[in-house]
């Protein structure tokens, strides 16, 4: 009865426990809720691009990442030209316009050892010395030529008796001629009595060369025009381009010209361009004939070594050179020495002091000087002095003002 009692007064302190320790449980519970960790998500994945095309046909939506390009380095640009300045005419001026030619003379120049009548190379531009009218001028270029050459050989061929031998001489030396000629050259026969004849034209062929020679068998007339003849060739050389040559192969006499040697001669001077090489024929037959025949025979004489002096003169003024042979052995060597001194040269260019163009002969006169300015001297392997001579043009004319 005692525990039942007891029981019965202790149970509502029993019960306010009971609630309370439920009141404790649940807070405690939801504690633990509230500082348990959150449950991790998983990462999401980048959306896929879309790579359909649209129905229309157009660009997609997305085509995946753009690679935008680099933006280039500004270059170094130059800076702009300057403006060119504005010129203005005075009123009523119309727009003029002023060219200036600056003269040019060109000098071929020949140096030969007089004994062995060699070309002397291996000179320098400071060894020329240029005289134009006495004044020195000052040189402006300087070569060695060496080139194909461009040749007209004029031959006399007039008959009788007398003249046999000087047509005998003619025709070897056009054929000691003929057989000095290269591939490249250029070269015209032109033959003259009382006219001129062009036996065969410019030909590289030396074939044909030598058969226009073998026609020469009988002559036509016994007169020799040479002045005409001369003339007629340097009028049709001049209409030729560069540097152009006449082998002269005659006895030197005029006999019929209508020219006098006075016009020729003008001629000869003033035609540029043209170089003549004069080769007298006929000289055993008049060593062997000299200072017989009386009167006549002195007048014969006469009239050779006037003809002579007429050859070596249209040689000389030109740039050229004179050749006398008693010998047919001779033609083969001279004939080199042609040859030599037609296709070695040097050429001097320089703009002359006297600028004038009033087409007037002006003189020339070349030198030949060592490094201190005196006069040039060659010597031999035994130191004996060698004498040469120095072959250019005598002169040129200037060009007129108005042509």
């Amino acid at each position: 009865m005692l525990f039942t009692h007891k029981l019965a007064s202790d149970f509502p302190r029993l019960l306010s426990r009971l609630a309370l320790a439920a009141s404790v449980g649940l807070g405690t519970a939801a504690l633990a809720v509230s500082q348990s960790p959150a449950p991790q998500q998983q990462p999401q994945k980048p959306a896929e691009p879309d790579q359909t095309s649209p129905d229309s046909g157009g660009p997609g939506g997305d085509n995946g990442s753009i690679a935008l390009p680099k933006k280039k380095e500004p270059e170094d640009t130059p800076p702009p030209a300057p403006a060119e300045p504005k010129v203005t005419n005075p009123v009523g001026a119309g727009n003029y316009s002023l060219r200036i030619e600056v003269p040019e003379v060109t000098v071929d120049v020949g140096v030969i050892l007089e004994k062995t009548h060699q070309f002397v190379p291996n000179l320098k531009p400071n060894n020329f010395k240029v005289y134009e009218d006495g004044v020195e001028q000052k040189i402006s270029g300087f070569k060695r030529v060496e080139a194909p050459i461009t040749a007209l050989l004029l031959c006399e061929f007039a008959g009788n008796n007398y003249t046999y031998a000087f047509n005998y001489d003619m025709l070897n030396a056009a054929y000691s001629f003929a057989q000095q000629l290269r591939p490249q050259d250029y070269v015209a026969l032109m033959t003259f009595d009382m006219r001129t004849r062009i036996v065969t034209d410019f030909t590289q062929d030396k074939r044909q060369v030598y058969e226009a020679i073998n026609t020469l068998r009988v002559p036509g007339f016994s007169e020799r025009n040479l002045f005409d003849a001369l003339y007629e060739a340097e009028d049709r050389l001049s209409r030729i381009e560069g540097r152009k040559y006449i082998i002269l192969l005659a006895s030197g006499r005029d006999t019929f010209s209508k020219l006098t040697f006075d016009q020729i001669l003008k001629k000869v001077k003033n035609t540029p361009d043209i170089t003549i090489f004069a080769v007298s024929t006929g000289g055993a037959l008049r060593a062997i004939t000299e200072g017989r025949g009386g009167f006549n025979g002195q007048m014969r004489d006469l009239d050779y070594l006037q003809a002579d002096n007429e050859m070596k003169t249209f040689a000389k003024l030109t740039g050229g050179d004179w050749y006398s042979p008693r010998f047919e052995a001779e033609f083969p060597d001279i004939f080199a020495d042609i040859n030599k001194n037609i296709r070695s040269k040097y050429q001097l260019v320089y703009h002359p002091s006297n600028p004038k163009q009033d087409g007037a002969y002006r003189k020339l006169h070349v030198e030949l000087v060592d490094d201190e300015g005196k006069p040039l001297r060659f010597q031999d392997e035994k130191h004996h002095p060698l004498k040469y001579d120095v072959i250019a043009r005598d002169g040129y004319r200037a060009r007129p003002e108005v042509e």
